[in-house]
C-alpha cells in the first residue's frame, strides 16, 4: 500500500485534504446556514409546482442531488446549465440562482432573465456579482463561506437549498444529525493519516491509477453520484472518466464489453454505486452485468451509500468519491486543486467578455 502521508505537502500544495477533513464541519455550518434563513412573505404566497436549479460546474450539483432527494414529492426540479432560461418557467416556479464565485457568466445571465419577468429568487454565492445584483433588486441571497474550489462548497451550496424547499413544500423529510455523524466517521476513516491498511478510498485509488473510470449509478438514485464522481475524477484526478446509469447502459453501453470492438478493457475501472434501497431488479442487473465484465478479466468496485437517510445515503457516497480521486491525484503526483484548463479557457472567454467562473 502506497503511503499516502510521504510528500503530502508537496504534492497537496493547495491542502484540499483540510477541506475534504473539514467537511463534516461544513455540513454542520450549512444546516445551521438553511435554518435561520428568513422567507420573505412573496415565498408563502405562492403554489411552488417547479423548482429550477441555474449553476454549473461545482455550483449546480446541488440541483442535481435536490432532484433526486425530492423525487416523491409533487413538484417538478430541474437543473439549468445554461445562458437562458427554459420555457416552463412561470409564476409557479421557484428559481435557485447559484454560482460559488458570484461571477459565472450564464448563471448571471439567467438571473437578468429572471429579473427582467419577475420570476420567484433565491440566490447563493460566496460574494462577486450575484450577491451585488440581489441586494439591488431586492432578492433573497445566502452568503457562503468562500475561499474554496466550488467543488468543495458542495455541503454550503446543497444543504440550505434542500431546507428551504422542506419548508416551503411544509415537509420534513431527512435527518441532518445522521448526515454529520455519519460524515464524521468517515472522514476519520478516510484520513491520510489514517494506518488502516485496508482504507477502501485508497486501495481503489491505487487500482485506478493508469485506468479510466466507468463510473454506474441507478437512475433516479444515485446517478447523481455517478456524475460528480466523474467530475472529481476530471479535475481532482485530471484524468479523463465516463459516468451511465442503470438500467439505460444494459441497452447499450453493455454491449462492448463483449470484448468485439478491439479495444483494450483492461484499461477500464468499472465503478459501480449502490444502495441498500435500490429495486430488486437493478441489484439483479447490477450482478449480471458485474459477472460479465468479470468474466473479461477487468476488475472492478462497488461504492456502497451509507445511513439510513436519502440525505446522508446520497452525501456518503459523494463523499467517498471525493476521499477516492483526493488520493489518485496523489498516487499520480498531482496537486489535486487547480484546474489549469479551465482558467485558460476563462482567459480566452475574457477576450470577449467577462465572466466564466464558478
Amino acid at each position: 500500500m502506497l503511503n499516502f502521508s510521504d510528500n503530502l505537502a508537496q504534492i497537496d500544495k493547495s491542502n484540499m485534504r483540510d477541506i475534504l477533513q473539514g467537511f463534516p464541519r461544513q455540513c454542520e455550518e450549512a444546516v445551521k446556514m438553511g435554518k435561520e434563513i428568513v422567507l420573505p412573505s412573496s415565498f408563502k404566497d405562492r403554489t411552488i409546482e417547479k423548482v429550477l436549479i441555474c449553476g454549473l460546474g461545482g455550483s449546480a450539483i446541488g440541483g442535481d442531488i435536490l432532484r433526486t432527494l425530492f423525487s416523491s414529492q409533487k413538484v417538478m426540479i430541474t437543473v439549468n446549465r445554461n445562458y437562458h432560461l427554459p420555457s416552463f418557467v412561470d409564476s409557479n416556479t421557484l428559481l435557485f440562482i447559484v454560482s460559488y464565485s458570484g461571477n459565472t457568466e450564464e448563471t448571471l445571465s439567467c438571473f437578468k432573465d429572471a429579473i427582467k419577468n419577475k420570476y420567484l429568487l433565491f440566490s447563493i454565492s460566496s460574494g462577486g456579482e450575484l450577491e451585488k445584483l440581489s441586494k439591488e433588486n431586492k432578492v433573497p441571497h445566502l452568503r457562503v463561506p468562500g475561499g474554496m474550489p466550488p467543488r468543495c462548497a458542495v455541503g454550503y451550496i446543497t444543504i440550505p437549498m434542500i431546507i428551504l424547499l422542506e419548508r416551503v413544500l411544509n415537509v420534513e423529510l431527512f435527518d441532518y444529525g445522521e448526515l454529520v455523524e455519519v460524515i464524521s466517521v468517515l472522514s476519520e476513516k478516510y484520513s491520510p493519516d489514517s494506518k488502516d491498511n485496508d482504507n477502501f478510498v485508497k486501495s481503489t485509488a491505487i487500482k485506478l491509477k493508469g485506468k479510466i473510470p466507468l463510473i454506474y449509478g441507478v437512475d433516479a438514485l444515485t446517478d447523481v453520484v455517478a456524475h460528480r464522481l466523474k467530475t472529481q475524477f476530471n479535475e481532482n484526478s485530471k484524468i479523463h472518466a465516463i459516468w451511465d446509469v442503470l438500467p439505460e447502459m444494459n441497452h447499450n453501453e453493455v454491449v462492448p464489453w463483449s470484448g468485439e470492438g478491439k479495444v483494450n478493457l483492461e484499461i477500464f475501472f468499472p465503478i459501480f454505486i449502490r444502495d441498500k434501497k435500490e429495486d430488486e431488479r437493478i441489484a439483479r442487473r447490477i450482478e449480471i452485468t458485474k459477472g460479465l465484465i468479470e468474466k473479461k478479466g477487468v476488475e472492478f468496485c462497488e461504492i456502497w451509500t451509507k445511513g439510513d437517510s436519502p440525505l446522508t445515503r446520497i452525501f456518503s457516497s459523494i463523499y467517498t468519491g471525493d476521499w477516492i480521486s483526493f488520493y489518485l491525484a496523489l498516487a499520480q503526483g498531482v496537486d489535486p486543486t487547480p484546474i489549469v484548463f479551465i482558467d485558460l479557457l476563462k482567459n480566452e472567454l475574457k477576450k470577449f467578455k467577462d465572466g466564466g467562473n464558478e
